[in-house]
């Protein structure tokens, strides 16, 4: 049998619903931004090493595709996240502002809100006066707007994220073209990328709740194709004798 002090203990460990979210977004985003490095840099580096370029070329190439990419990925995630903190900034100030103006209102737009839950009207109101003496703020942003003043998404940590994992995930190709002999860099940066690829796959699948075997495929398919055109591209140039 459960003690009230072993089911207190058992609630206080249990994590909350929208930080378990929160955390999973984090994860997705940070396979997405690992799964782009690794194609991105990928298909430059075997683009030029199937031209017959010289190591320096390849460092070089790959460098500047792993630096820019990141820096393009931290910018574009800063933009968009703080579009998106904006939003939800402008969200809290106007519910500051209803609650502020007109709390009988609000208090009573709250019951219904808990109303429409199933609660009964009884329930509903005594619900929403205790929940409003609480954090009045903090009650309506959760019901109205499923979001938490306190929760406000930070567009440096999406930036610095996403650029992290772009940098991470392009490391493996190209280390996977500068290590090995120059007549096997190509075949085992393909094995390596691939490899790699399905690993984000079931990753991301497993983290998104989808079907394992088609995401994973999606993302192997799409990778392999890049690599693919990038190569036929990059030996068309080297042996024509542009590159």
């Amino acid at each position: 049998m459960t003690t009230g002090s072993d089911s207190s203990a058992h609630l206080r460990v249990e994590p909350h619903a929208g930080s378990l979210a929160g955390r999973l977004n984090w994860l997705r985003a940070g396979v997405l931004g690992a799964n782009d490095g690794i194609v991105s840099v990928a298909a430059i580096v075997v683009g030029v090493a199937s031209a017959h370029a010289p190591t320096a070329a390849l460092v070089a190439a790959g460098s500047a595709a792993l630096v820019g990419g990141a820096i393009s990925m931290a910018l574009g995630e800063y933009v968009s996240v703080s579009s998106q903190r904006d939003s939800q900034k402008a969200l809290i100030e106007k519910e500051r502002a209803e609650l502020h103006e007109d709390p009988a209102g609000e208090l009573d737009e709250l019951t219904g809100l808990y109303h429409d839950q199933g609660l009964s009207p009884q329930t509903a109101r005594q619900v929403a006066i205790e929940l409003t003496e609480n954090d009045a703020l903090k009650a309506h942003l959760a019901m109205e707007l499923n979001l938490d003043a306190d929760d406000v998404v930070s567009p440096w940590a999406a930036a610095g994220a996403s650029a992290l994992s772009f940098i991470v995930g392009g490391i493996l190709p190209l280390l996977a073209i500068l290590l090995p002999p120059d007549t096997v860099r190509v075949p085992i940066t393909f094995a390596v990328v691939l490899v790699a690829l399905a690993a984000t796959g079931v990753t991301g699948a497993v983290l998104g709740g989808s079907r394992v075997v088609r995401a994973t495929l999606r993302v192997v398919i799409g990778g392999a194709l890049a690599l693919v055109a990038t190569f036929v591209i990059g030996s068309l140039l080297g042996t024509s004798g542009i590159a």
